[in-house]
């Protein structure tokens, strides 16, 4: 079922999701059949009902109790956005920080590496680190998400990111290496960033969002970190210019 977004239902669905309504949802479910599993919007275009639950910037009222009642009535935990990426809902509620519904949604059974983020094509984990969401980030980690590098030295994880360095069957590439400084400053670990820089990283890659090192700390307000790095040598974007 696709429902136009101008569509009296869709705005009715709308409004018992956001506002956490949940005896309200409950109603149009057992009213409409089908309703569980439409999308809202057109077709280039829609999202599944678990979407609209964990749509930016998240925390809804009662988010949890939505998405287990949509999911209950018949939704796809797992379901994919139609449009320019392909995330499921857990890739949403990882990228606004949304801890309860995340759970809700790990208990009722998304993957936690389902693919489609649109940082990479890659996991929830993704999106959750690129976009700083640090409680989702450690929440999926804890429930079992298998942090790759730069992940993982953006949280600080130092023995997963000690076993990519050190490992004989598929070492790091130097760009690797660098990505993961740039991410670990990022994530304002300044003991990971020491570990990398002697690792080999560029601390003057100008990187996502064209900025280097130095600007992600900077931007993530990490200003001891940031101090460091300039005795490091390490300059902005503009000064490289």
């Amino acid at each position: 079922m696709l429902i136009d977004t101008t569509a009296p239902l869709a705005r009715a669905v709308g409004e018992a999701i956001r506002s956490g309504n949940v005896a309200a949802l409950q109603d149009l479910l057992t009213a409409h059949p089908g309703l569980a599993t439409a999308r809202v919007g057109n077709i280039k275009c829609a999202r599944t009902l678990l979407h609209l639950a964990t749509d930016w910037p998240g925390h809804l009222p009662d988010g949890p109790a939505t998405v287990t009642a949509l999911v209950a009535a018949g939704a796809d935990v797992n379901a994919r956005f139609t449009g320019a990426h392909r995330e499921t809902p857990l890739h949403w509620a990882a990228s606004t920080d949304d801890v309860p519904v995340l759970d809700a949604l790990l208990d009722l059974g998304a993957d936690i590496e389902a693919d489609g983020a649109v940082i990479g094509d890659g996991t929830p984990l993704a999106d959750a680190v690129a976009f700083g969401q640090w409680k989702c980030a450690r929440r999926l980690v804890e429930r079992g998400a298998r942090a790759n590098l730069w992940q993982a030295a953006a949280l600080g994880e130092t023995d997963r990111v000690a076993a990519c360095c050190t490992s004989e069957a598929a070492p790091p590439s130097a760009e690797d290496i660098t990505n993961a400084l740039w991410c670990a400053c990022h994530g304002g670990q300044h003991e990971m960033a020491e570990y990398l820089l002697r690792r080999g990283g560029d601390i003057n890659w100008v990187g996502h969002d064209r900025l280097t090192a130095l600007d992600a700390a900077d931007r993530s307000g990490h200003p001891t970190l940031v101090a460091w790095l300039r005795e490091q040598g390490a300059r902005s974007a503009a000064e490289l210019v």
